[in-house]
């Protein structure tokens, strides 16, 4: 349906994450991936959804000068907020059983910026869930960094893993916005983008 709409657009995921690939094909969009390596830095005084807006549209500039008149680029970035700190990805496996254990017990939550950059506009939207887990021991925790991929997920964890499934009780907003994207947040902008 929505792919029909942006026919006359190209789609650009400028995100090396299988999981918002996944998402991008759920909705049954035609997309083709670009990506640059960017240093993932922010101003410290920055705090919140400041952080991941921030991240997201950073990650837009190198392809600035490359847009085509119907390009429409998307960025995006996921952090967890816990404690008035970001956790982003954990440097080793002992970091990511500090951020685990520092969730363990406690509800965080789990911030998702997009950027939608066209040639002649911008938008960065944002959603934010609230996950609370169970109190975990630290067998459960060290069992998952070590069966898992933490080390590259804003928190080190995946809601979608067996962490997820033995840890989470309770989740307040878009599921998979905790996974990556919110999806239905895309969905309304992409449909506003061309309707505009």
């Amino acid at each position: 349906m929505l792919n029909e709409k942006l026919k006359d657009y190209t789609i650009i995921l400028a995100s090396g994450s299988p999981r918002r690939q996944e998402f991008f094909k759920g909705l049954g969009l035609d997309f083709e991936i670009r990506l640059k390596s960017i240093e993932e830095v922010y101003p410290n005084h920055l705090t919140h959804s400041e952080i991941s807006d921030f991240l997201a549209q950073l990650k837009s500039i190198p392809f600035e000068d490359e847009l085509n008149k119907n390009d429409i680029l998307i960025t995006s970035d996921t952090i967890v907020w816990h404690n008035n700190e970001a956790l982003g990805k954990p440097k080793d496996e002992q970091d990511a059983f500090d951020m685990i254990s520092s969730l363990s017990g406690e509800t965080h939550e789990v911030i998702t910026s997009v950027c939608f950059k066209t040639k002649t506009s911008q938008q960065i939207v944002n959603a934010i869930t609230k996950v609370t887990f169970k109190s975990l021991n630290d067998e459960e925790i060290w069992y998952y960094i070590k069966n898992y991929t933490p080390l590259d997920k804003a928190g080190a964890y995946g809601i979608q893993e067996w962490i997820g499934h033995i840890g989470v009780t309770k989740i307040e907003g878009s599921y998979f916005n905790v996974m990556g994207l919110p999806v239905h947040l895309v969905y309304k902008m992409l449909n506003d983008i061309i309707n505009n």
